[in-house]
């Protein structure tokens, strides 16, 4: 269970340094997308353990993958400027 969750952590971060070397102009500082991706990774792993159970490592580890990597997704900003238009133009 320890080793499950290092494991995760370690993935979390993982994805969170991927996520910030590839989109660094449209996410925020650093240290939260990091925070972000760890602590997606370890509620992931959490869901996913109590809802399968023991023995199930590699599927817990995926997913932690997916909850952090949807947590690492609601940090990012639009990437061009939003135009405003009205509504009756």
């Amino acid at each position: 269970m320890i080793l499950e969750a290092l494991g995760s952590a370690v993935l979390g971060l993982i994805l969170a340094w991927a996520a910030a070397q590839r989109l660094a102009h449209r996410l925020p500082a650093r240290p939260l997308v990091y925070c972000t991706g760890i602590a997606g990774a370890l509620f992931g792993d959490f869901v996913t353990h109590t809802a399968l159970g023991p023995g199930t490592a590699l599927l817990s580890l995926l997913g932690a993958a997916v909850i952090s990597v949807a947590s690492l997704s609601l940090l990012l900003r639009p990437a061009g400027r939003l135009r405003r238009r009205s509504a009756t133009a």
